[in-house]
């Protein structure tokens, strides 16, 4: 996609509809369902529950300013709106980092779904449930596959993102179909260990760690791309409860599907739902009951799946690191639009050496980089709630095609909750993410040196409470429960109390930081609803072509 087109406003409600589906089913719905049926058993239908609660409750806080702020790669921009530009460039910094990860990720599952051809070297991708050489290899050549397949034509992809969408639609209802007809059986969901047979702590866990807030993170494209959409105010809420519904609906028709087809047998020869550890889940679990056909269906849908949610994972990483560079944290040369393809190729090529470092150092499984990457997709996701109460006392006059509902109640809730999914992440994760965000802060503190800024404590002042969240939300974590990973130091429901309670703490001290900083002058002059030129360099480009983006965004 090129930032004119995103520009022009021609993108319909069905298709922004369709971008949000197509990203939420990309690899999440091949994995996701066996991975929280190892992990919470039968119990993980919860799970897919409260994820999709709540994601709605973050997709209706980004919904506002999202509405109010129709911009590509939006949410890279809106700590720098509600807080200045240290804020948002480290709020910006997790949202690429969780978005950037996507690309990697999908890779990995097409070359693990690989592993059940039929086929001695296909069969060599994947051994004890991670990647051998060879299936790193296939995952890097898919990966700059697709990457270039993007790099070339986006455009072209882009257009037909409706039609796989519909495809990747139809294959897992056709695969639940047929895992229903071949033999259900109620017992699993009360047997071995019963509902919940690892506890509902692991049910919490789940949410983050199994590919279920991984699964319904699409809702970020129908964000960073609903500027493009006739009516952003009435389109990108719509299209968040519609693409969030539907993937709600089939998530849990796939999750019932393969706790219902598991033979007792095999629940029984593996000690329970624990011991079920697929490396394909679906195709395997297919070509155990000799549902060949449907083998082939999903090992064709590994491949659809994936590359149609990369056509929005790329283009949005790609705004996202566009937006850094305008704010001047990123090289402006990363702002770069190609003037015939309408790519940003630096931005993309950034993109894929993140990728290549991603799936080279801890993407050995689909599993494994899926638990970091939902753990960031949280961090990712903090800034929504503050941006909401930060710009409903300092900008009272913002038009708002959409207003959030009982905001004053609803964004510190759903502040407490993203902090509580953060937690359940587990230890080490959290401090991985915690590590990976925090990277941010000296980058921020060199830029602002080099363009001669003396006083850094005033601009990181709005800063102080995210970087004071993470630092103390971790400390937490390793302290915590065992089910959660940490050493057991707190436990008993103390843990989560504590997190919960200390978050709005945080949350109000955020908002609080918001609006000194709009009486500092710290904040971004307002991107859309003024004409004044945003402050920091202005981003290289050939002749006309991001001034007009700009400029039509603007207006």
């Amino acid at each position: 996609m090129d930032m004119s087109a995103a520009s022009k406003k021609n993108l319909s409600l069905f298709a922004l509809i369709m971008i949000g589906l197509g990203s939420i089913f990309g690899s999440g719905w091949l994995f996701g369902a066996g991975q929280a049926a190892q992990v919470a058993g039968p119990a993980a239908l919860v799970a897919w529950v409260i994820g999709a609660v709540f994601i709605g409750m973050i997709a209706m806080s980004y919904a506002e300013v999202g509405a109010a702020y129709p911009l590509p790669g939006a949410m890279a921009r809106f700590g720098s709106i509600s807080h200045g530009p240290v804020l948002g460039f480290v709020s910006g910094w997790a949202v690429w980092i969780a978005i950037a990860s996507l690309i990697p990720i999908e890779s990995i599952a097409g070359t693990q779904y690989m592993a059940s051809w039929n086929f001695d070297w296909a069969q060599g991708l994947v051994a004890d449930g991670s990647l051998t050489a060879s299936g790193m290899v296939m995952a890097l050549a898919l990966t700059f596959a697709l990457w270039f397949a993007c790099y070339w034509s986006v455009a072209l992809l882009a257009r037909a993102n409706t039609v796989l969408t519909l495809v990747k639609f139809a294959i897992p209802v056709l695969a639940v179909a047929a895992l229903i007809a071949s033999g259900f059986h109620t017992g699993n969901f009360t047997d071995h260990g019963g509902f919940a047979p690892n506890g509902w702590s692991a049910v919490l866990t789940a949410v983050t760690t199994s590919g279920v807030v991984f699964a319904f993170n699409g809702f970020q494209a129908v964000v960073n791309l609903g500027g493009a959409a006739r009516n952003p105010g009435r389109s990108i809420p719509l299209a968040l409860v519609g693409a969030l519904s539907l993937g709600l609906v089939i998530y849990l028709a796939l999750q019932i599907a393969f706790l219902g087809a598991v033979p007792p047998e095999k629940l029984a020869e593996a000690g329970g739902w624990q011991g079920i550890n697929f490396a394909s889940p679906f195709a395997d679990l297919a070509k155990l009951l000799m549902l060949h056909w449907v083998v082939t269906l999903l090992q064709f849908g590994a491949f659809i799946s994936p590359s149609g949610a990369n056509i929005a994972n790329v283009a949005s990483a790609s705004y996202l690191a566009q937006n850094l560079a305008e704010t001047g944290f990123f090289p402006k040369k990363i702002a770069e639009v190609h003037p015939r393809y309408g790519t940003a190729r630096p931005a993309m090529w950034l993109n894929l050496v993140f990728s290549v470092l991603l799936l080279l150092t801890i993407g050995h499984s689909w599993e494994a980089l899926a638990s970091v990457v939902s753990a960031a997709m949280v961090v990712s996701y903090l800034i929504g709630p503050i941006a909401v109460g930060v710009l409903r006392r300092t900008r009272p006059d913002l038009p708002r095609p959409f207003r959030l509902p009982a905001a004053s109640v609803l964004c510190p809730i759903t502040f407490a909750f993203a902090a509580c999914a953060l937690y359940w992440s587990k230890w080490p994760n959290t401090g991985k993410v915690t590590l990976l965000v925090l990277v941010s802060v000296p980058i921020a503190a060199l830029v602002l040196r080099r363009r001669g800024e003396r006083n850094l404590g005033r601009q990181f002042a709005a800063a102080w409470w995210l970087i004071g969240f993470l630092l103390w939300l971790s400390v937490l974590s390793a302290l915590g429960g065992k089910e959660f990973g940490g050493h057991g130091v707190l436990s008993g429901g103390v843990d989560v109390a504590m997190v919960g309670v200390s978050a709005l703490g945080f949350y109000f001290w955020a908002v609080r930081a918001g609006i000194q900083a709009h009486r500092a002058g710290l904040t971004d002059t307002d991107p859309v609803h003024t004409s004044e030129p945003e402050p920091g360099p202005e981003p290289t480009a050939l002749p006309g072509q991001r001034t007009r983006d700009r400029e039509s965004v603007a207006s």
